[in-house]
């Protein structure tokens, strides 16, 4: 996912090409160069507990080819990982190992939270004691996409949206990681 235009590099905000006889230079601040390089190699690791992990790979797959966005090496490992997509619901004896895939990731690290059940626990939160009531209880979430499955469309939309997000952080100065909620440990009373 490389620059394929001058027009395309400079409606992203970057600030100056430079024309010169044999060529062109591009002058932008650091911060919009790493961004631009985040966003347009996200390798995501996939943690797909149900239904929706159908609809994770579909987007992976030729029809829809998330490859396009620079998310095409899904990987198994959470260290060459830099975004996690929880497509699914997460049971109370999974989210220990939720946590420790997403503690094992480098920073910066990105959560995309698909379908109802990775949302809100969705339908088997409310007949079931087992069940999370989402993912942001367990991990901090970036993106929500909501759907009972969602669309591979919806899923390359919040590739997207997660794309515009790192491209306004700020990595150079005093930076505030965002504190996840602890662990629910016991089982809520029935």
């Amino acid at each position: 996912m490389g620059v394929s235009s001058k027009k395309e590099f400079e409606k992203n905000d970057y600030p100056i090409i430079a024309e010169y006889e044999g060529g062109g230079i591009i002058l932008a601040q650091l911060d919009a160069l790493v961004n631009w390089a985040r966003a347009s190699s996200l390798w995501p690791l996939t943690f797909g507990t149900r239904c929706c992990a159908i609809e994770m790979m579909a987007a992976g797959a030729s029809r829809h080819d998330f490859a396009r966005f620079g998310a095409e090496v899904a990987r198994a490992t959470p260290r060459q990982a830099d975004m996690i997509i929880i497509s699914g619901s997460i049971n109370y004896k999974m989210a220990p190992v939720l946590r420790r895939l997403y503690d094992q990731m480098a920073d910066p690290k990105y959560v995309i939270a698909m379908g109802a059940c990775a949302v809100s626990g969705g339908p088997f939160y409310y007949n079931s004691y087992a069940i999370v009531k989402g993912a942001d209880h367990v991990i901090p979430v970036d993106v929500y996409i909501p759907g009972c499955p969602p669309r591979p469309e919806a899923l390359l939309y919040g590739i997207m949206q997660l794309q515009k997000k790192i491209k306004k952080m700020k990595n150079f100065g005093k930076v505030k990681y965002q504190e996840a909620k602890p662990i629910l440990t016991g089982k809520p009373a029935l």
